[in-house]
């Protein structure tokens, strides 16, 4: 069981820095590709790349040595980090919502609404502000005196497995966390649903079915890659205490902690021919010029 746990473990994690890396090679490299929704794909693909690396190296070498002990200074690195890349993959994906909503209802203004100055602000907007909301989430719960040990039940730092080894009650910091990341969470659920529905009010008014279709099909990558990070995370701190078991925690963990980063590229990749084309260009360019 332990040697297929590493086996998984590895699989996924090389597969998700594999396909994140071709995604950033393919968006920097490819000149037909230098627009808006691409930008902030490679700023997605970075944001993965960091959530993978910040917790499957230590759950691998944890398996390895057969120990689930991590330093304080190490926990408290890890789960802001987390904290930060999660955070700032749903903000991303927010303002690709956006980037969406304006390309297919104000096609006319896409050029200045988002061009590179805009852009450029929108996800520095979204990489500070995850920042600040780890920083919130690292500091609220470390800020708990921990003396139950430092043998964390699950492969990387997660708040609800941290309070558990908190000596004093911590209603008022699980109170203050679950308003904040409910309230940041609720905000841009709200800001894409807002969006969605314009957006397919706008689709179902062109005339063509081939322009229904061409752009319904530019909107199913980022909700499929949206879905599935929303489904999985909200299962994972939602889901009833009575079904809670270290097989099913660990399971859940790794299903939107880890599953996610390795898909997104493949399912971005799926439906989008230029990036399928500039991939593959990156893959087999050094074999043409032989």
């Amino acid at each position: 069981m332990l040697k297929m746990r590493n086996c998984l473990f590895l699989a996924i994690s090389l597969a998700a820095l594999l396909a994140n890396g071709l995604i950033i090679s393919a968006v920097a490299c490819g000149h037909l590709l230098h627009s808006p929704m691409f930008f902030f794909l490679l700023n997605l693909a970075l944001s993965d790349l960091g959530s993978i690396l910040t917790t499957v190296p230590k759950a691998m070498h944890n398996s390895l040595w057969d120990t689930s002990n991590i330093s304080y200074s190490g926990c408290a690195s890890q789960m802001f980090f987390f904290a930060f890349f999660i955070a700032t993959d749903f903000a991303l994906l927010t303002v690709m919502c956006y980037d969406r909503y304006v390309s297919i209802c104000k096609p006319l203004h896409y050029g200045t609404l988002l061009g590179s100055r805009a852009c450029a602000h929108m996800a520095a907007a979204a990489w500070a502000s995850a920042f600040l909301y780890a920083l919130l989430l690292t500091a609220n719960t470390f800020s708990l005196p921990l003396c139950h040990g430092n043998a964390l039940g699950q492969f990387f730092c997660e708040i609800p497995h941290i309070l558990k080894l908190s000596c004093s009650k911590s209603y008022l910091r699980e109170f203050v966390i679950t308003v904040v990341s409910a309230s940041l969470i609720f905000g841009c659920f709200v800001f894409i649903v807002f969006s969605y529905v314009q957006i397919f009010r706008a689709v179902l008014r062109i005339p063509s079915e081939q322009g229904r279709h061409k752009a319904f099909s530019t909107c199913l990558p980022h909700l499929a890659v949206l879905s599935l990070f929303l489904s999985t995370g909200t299962f994972a701190y939602l889901k009833p205490p009575s079904i809670s078991s270290p097989s099913l925690d660990l399971a859940v963990s790794v299903l939107y902690s880890v599953v996610p980063p390795a898909l997104n590229p493949l399912i971005y990749s799926l439906r989008n021919q230029e990036l399928k084309a500039a991939v593959w260009t990156l893959i087999t360019g050094p074999f043409r010029k032989h």
